[in-house]
């Protein structure tokens, strides 16, 4: 008994003897419509450039946040050590200053009406936060 061969049109699979014509991936007939592969390798790379230029400048802005804040850290700790003799008042300008000892004291008066070393000026804010007066 010989098996009758099918037509080339006629998608039939000879191993699981079954046609198959629906299961496969590609067109299989003459008027199908034309199936093109989309090229996704492209908006693959676009999606990762995009991704790394955003973790980059979101990291950027973070680190640059964070040396801010050590930084008001350090002047806050800086000035809360130093030695002052009065109660520093809200919304008022102070000014710090190191003795020749190596002594940092927080004086009201200013670098131009005397002659100590002079480490800068200071605003006591609302939150008891000092920030720098340039």
């Amino acid at each position: 008994m010989t098996k009758k061969k099918k037509p080339d049109n006629v998608v039939y699979n000879v191993e699981t003897q079954k046609y198959d014509a629906s299961l496969k991936t590609y067109a299989t007939n003459v008027g199908a419509p034309f199936i093109e592969a989309t090229d996704t390798v492209a908006w693959k790379k676009r999606s990762i450039n995009k991704l790394n230029h955003k973790v980059k400048t979101r990291f950027n802005e973070i680190k640059e946040q964070y040396e801010q804040l050590m930084q008001e850290f350090d002047t806050n700790r800086l000035i809360n050590n130093a030695k002052f003799s009065f109660e520093p008042i809200i919304g008022q300008h102070y000014h710090l200053y190191m003795r020749e000892n190596g002594e940092h004291f927080l004086s009201i008066i200013a670098p131009n009406e005397c002659h100590f070393n002079s480490l800068g000026s200071f605003y006591l804010n609302a939150d008891q936060i000092w920030e720098k007066v340039v």
